[in-house]
């Protein structure tokens, strides 16, 4: 029997998990727009209390050939192996309130039942309510807040934060399964899908990792560090806007996109923050372009130092 526990492993020297916590997920993927996810996950592991509650198996749910893991080779030898990894922990934001944490790769099999393993841990564990984030590539301008689009079962949250509530189709996240299925269970549920610059989707854009963790913790009180993010994010943009600045075509592509962005959070009837009055989603081609020249640029910088 296919049984949704057999996917993962306990870890005996786990403490014991008290009742009432949230669970915070955020998997890497299918999309991971300006690298939000990684970058989110980095710096809960890297800068938080954590411990090890539970470990997915890779060997069932990861397709090796796709997501290789990373060698480190020495002259004539290897000296590591990194595999990926899908964990469950319990960490402590910075006022030392504790929280499950699900993070690492979104499972290339087996959903159905890694779906039904996170909904069964999550009633196992007694978790209070459950939030999610996904970063989304969009043609909106760097130089307005990101936005974000809010699902579930949080009314409040949809209405206070939710920037843009389509009627879509769209590829589902697994998450997007886990978050269904809760609803139908009745459990509080919350996902955060961030609207980034599509032109800067390729990046590890600092802003977007700020904008994730202040979601979350509007969604749950936990609180984060963020100093680190902000700064790196100020650095980033200034480089930006000198590029953007230096020419007169990003500058109205850029102009392009504010107009549309403001037209449509100032509540006037355009269908979607996304497009013009005339339905076209603009054309920004040449940003793409010439920030794939900035980025080159910055990595070779980054490369000298």
């Amino acid at each position: 029997m296919n049984h949704p526990e057999d996917l993962y492993t306990l870890d005996g020297s786990a403490p014991t998990v008290p009742a009432g916590l949230h669970l915070v997920a955020a998997l890497t993927g299918f999309a991971d727009a300006g690298s939000a996810v990684a970058q989110i996950t980095s710096s809960i592991t890297g800068a938080l209390e954590t411990r090890l509650v539970a470990e997915f198996d890779p060997d069932v749910l990861l397709d090796w050939r796709a997501r290789r893991p990373v060698i480190t080779f020495e002259h004539d030898h290897i000296t590591a192996v990194e595999p990926p990894h899908l964990t469950l922990h319990l960490v402590r934001d910075e006022l030392g309130q504790q929280f499950l944490f699900l993070s690492g790769y979104e499972p290339d099999f087996q959903w159905n039942r890694f779906v039904r393993a996170v909904v069964d841990l999550a009633e196992d564990l007694q978790v209070t309510d459950t939030t999610w984030v996904q970063a989304i590539p969009m043609p909106v301008p760097h130089t307005r807040a990101i936005g974000v689009t809010v699902s579930g079962t949080r009314a409040d949250l949809v209405e206070s934060m939710s920037v843009w509530k389509p009627e879509t189709q769209a590829p589902a996240n697994v998450l997007h399964l886990v978050e269904h299925r809760l609803a139908e269970l009745g459990e509080q549920v919350t996902g955060l899908v961030l609207l980034v610059p599509h032109y800067l989707a390729d990046t590890e854009y600092p802003d977007a990792a700020v904008a994730a963790l202040s979601g979350i913790s509007a969604a749950t009180g936990l609180i984060f560090p963020t100093d680190a993010l902000r700064e790196d994010g100020r650095e980033f943009l200034s480089r930006v806007d000198e590029q953007v600045a230096g020419n007169p075509e990003l500058q109205r592509l850029v102009g392009t996109l504010e107009q549309r962005h403001d037209t449509y959070m100032e509540g006037n009837p355009v269908a979607s923050p996304l497009t013009g009055a005339d339905g076209q989603v603009p054309t920004a081609d040449a940003i793409a372009a010439e920030l794939e020249r900035f980025l080159a640029d910055r990595r070779s910088a980054t490369d000298e130092d």
